[in-house]
């Protein structure tokens, strides 16, 4: 008796135990840092609301992740179920035709655009109308500038903030009283001008018909702009993400750069955590708005149904889910997409890194500023063709409208091939 008993339990057991093994789901989540820290914070809070669910968070660096995805997507192998994108390859991702119209059912993500920043859904909307991606986060630009070494030039924020022609001579005062170089780069200037004050409707690079606007008057002032700061030796002529780029920053090179707010996170995190309190951010110069930056999540086409079900649901999560973008915000400083998240208490509070100041109250006004900026496939191509031109022209003195010329003839060869 007692052995059949026993025999019926090791059966029950191993019922239960298969059971739970099969009911048992994995989700496997492709990022990037910094933004794959918002999915380790989410994992232990997901888990408890769905603990059927194993997520597996694969992480690559920025270019290789993104480079990564691309060709995942176009042979079919290596597909995670949920990708996160970067605003920039957003159009190269929709070139691909492989991720999921998170507009149409059964996902209907445009029914969330009343609780999310409305530029954002410009910004991850193809040239076809599709929805590739769920915003997750923003990126309102800002200046951030040293308070100590303006304080040292005789500087005011306001000589930083009243023109562009005001901040290039308050940079010519902190070089020559202070011994710093205004920006890293003077090609962070320009990025940061053709950014803004672009026609609602039109993208950075291609019109609301699709015709490039390299020769357009922004893109010559943002290279007349650069191309003074050049010439007045205010840029250390140093570019982003280099080795020499976060070692400026640790050795108070820079008195100032122009980035998203997700800059905060990258200075108090690693690019130079001891100076603490010396920061400050504000508006960019001219009273400009422009986004600088932002992150997305895409759904791929080929995962089978079942993976899209969880995928969507994880996806909604992280996007739409005000307590959980409130966390993502507080944990890695990326400001939230949705709107009820930014008016969360943390916003108000004052930020220690840039000494106290209310600086994401800051940010949440300027995102309601941004206007609604259409992404093309050949975003990442412009932006290359045109970098390369204003490289030559501060480099090799190149005729600032003959090297924009150039820049609109390559991409239009591109866009016929």
């Amino acid at each position: 008796m007692k052995k059949i008993s026993l025999a019926l339990l090791s059966a029950a057991c191993l019922a239960t135990c298969f059971s739970a093994s099969a009911q048992q789901k994995k989700l496997t989540v492709a990022s990037f840092p910094s933004f794959d820290e918002a999915v380790k914070i989410a994992i232990p809070i997901y888990k408890k609301l769905h603990p059927e669910v194993e997520i597996k968070l694969v992480s690559l660096g920025y270019g290789d992740h993104h480079n990564a995805m691309v060709s995942a997507l176009a042979t079919g192998a290596g597909v995670p179920d949920v990708i996160g994108v970067e605003v920039g390859f957003i159009g190269k991702f929709a070139e691909t035709g492989a991720l999921e119209d998170l507009s149409k059912a059964p996902y209907n993500g445009l029914s969330f655009k009343s609780k999310i920043v409305p530029y954002t859904f410009a910004q991850a909307t193809s040239t076809t109308g599709a929805l590739i991606g769920m915003p997750a986060d923003i990126g309102p630009g800002t200046m951030i500038y040293r308070k100590d070494i303006l304080d040292k030039a005789g500087v005011a924020e306001a000589d930083l903030t009243k023109s562009w022609e005001s901040y290039i001579e308050a940079g010519k005062k902190i070089k020559e009283k202070a011994g710093v170089f205004l920006v890293p780069h003077a090609n962070s200037v320009s990025d940061v001008y053709i950014r803004s004050n672009v026609k609602s409707g039109d993208g950075i690079y291609f019109d609301s018909a699709d015709k490039p606007l390299l020769t357009t008057p922004r893109f010559v002032q943002a290279f007349q702009y650069a191309k003074s700061i050049r010439d007045a030796g205010l840029d250390a002529k140093v570019l982003a993400w280099s080795n020499e780029w976060s070692e400026g920053f640790k050795r108070s090179a820079f008195a100032t750069e122009m980035r998203g707010a997700w800059m905060l996170g990258q200075l108090s995190s690693w690019l130079a955590p001891d100076t603490k309190g010396k920061w400050r951010a504000a508006n960019l110069p001219n009273g400009s708005y422009a986004s600088w930056g932002g992150s997305f999540y895409a759904i791929p086409k080929s995962i089978d149904s079942e993976q899209k079900k969880m995928a969507w649901d994880f996806v909604k999560f992280m996007t739409t889910d005000k307590q959980m973008q409130v966390a993502a915000f507080s944990g890695l400083d990326a400001f939230p997409a949705v709107l009820e998240a930014a008016k969360d208490p943390f916003v108000d509070q004052p930020v220690e890194f840039f000494g106290g100041q209310k600086a994401r109250a800051m940010w949440r006004t300027t995102a309601a500023k941004i206007p609604a900026l259409k992404v093309h496939k050949l975003d990442p191509v412009a932006d290359e063709i045109m970098n390369a031109e204003l490289t030559k022209v501060l480099d090799e003195g190149k005729d600032i409208k003959l090297a924009l010329n150039d820049a609109q003839k390559q991409v239009e060869r591109r866009m016929r091939k």
